[in-house]
């Protein structure tokens, strides 16, 4: 109990959750409490909405209500994380096993795959877009959900990249990597349990076409902490993903397009695709070197 304290007064915010190791039960409650959280963001924003310029919350709100979303997940975390650890075997959220490469080699490897993923994701995110908007009232969904998605984030480039690229990699991180993954590595198969964390990944995105998406990179980034343990790797990915959507999406001559294939020639999108596969093959064998010290892979346990 002494040693959960001592980590809360130092604001660990990794180690304050240790011993909360969650399974797929955990993982639904996790879920609850998330959007929980989200009826709570949405109640503070109809209150700033009576109190503050419409355009002025319509610019700004988001980067209140969005992490207000995650505090109630927090907070029960935070308590049955205490309450566990007394008993129970904590798992920190982040190791550091990267087996014979550097931490910089490392870092090269996750920047390459990252780019690798997003042009292989692309063909897959396409298709998925034209079959699923084949029908009219699935186009006008789309097109609601797409503009929803604007007024989230309608706000100058500054806090639309905060919101996107710096506060979702770290919050997002945290629950389905840093609490779902890590929890679900110890009591399923890997395969299974990476599976099951970028399916729920992709369910918090609430809309099909960021959930294909979520679940290809979920998945990726599932395989990244299950060899190394860190979470930094995988907002590393993250921020790289959101980040680069946000600043092509201020370029004029990319606006009217969300996939690479619709950027270029036919034939120069096929040598992109190919070698981005390649890429992406070849930086996953990079991971695979990275030798397993345990079953449920390279996640430490907490230190007494």
């Amino acid at each position: 109990m002494k040693l959960f304290a001592r980590n809360v007064n130092n604001y660990d915010l990794y180690a304050s959750h240790s011993w909360y190791v969650p399974g797929v039960k955990g993982m639904f409650g996790l879920l609850g409490w998330f959007l929980l959280g989200t009826i709570f963001g949405g109640i503070v924003e109809l209150i700033l909405d009576a109190f503050l310029p419409v355009e002025l919350v319509q610019r700004y709100a988001m980067l209140v209500v969005y992490p207000l979303s995650f505090v109630p997940a927090m907070i029960y975390a935070g308590q049955q994380s205490q309450r566990n650890s007394l008993f129970e075997t904590g798992y920190k959220l982040n190791s550091n096993h990267f087996g014979p490469f550097k931490g910089w080699q490392m870092v090269l490897i996750t920047v390459a795959l990252t780019y690798a993923t997003m042009v292989a994701a692309d063909l897959p995110n396409y298709w998925n877009y034209k079959l699923t908007t084949l029908t009219p009232g699935m186009k006008s969904f789309y097109d609601m959900i797409t503009e929803l998605l604007q007024q989230m984030t309608g706000g100058p480039l500054w806090s639309s990249f905060l919101l996107v690229a710096i506060f979702a990699p770290i919050f997002e991180e945290w629950l389905c990597r840093g609490m779902v993954l890590r929890g679900l590595l110890t009591r399923l198969k890997p395969g299974w349990a990476i599976v099951v964390s970028a399916l729920f990944f992709a369910l918090i995105h609430m809309n099909p076409w960021q959930a294909l998406n979520a679940f290809i990179i979920g998945v990726v980034m599932g395989y990244v902490y299950y060899k190394t343990g860190n979470l930094w790797l995988t907002m590393l990915i993250h921020f790289l993903n959101n980040g680069t959507a946000v600043i092509l999406s201020q370029i004029p001559s990319l606006q009217e397009t969300e996939f690479w294939i619709d950027m270029m020639p036919r034939t120069t999108y096929m040598i992109v695709y190919v070698l981005g596969v390649v890429v992406l093959a070849a930086c996953l064998m990079a991971f695979h070197k990275i030798p397993l010290v345990q079953q449920r892979g390279n996640i430490d346990t907490v230190e007494l």
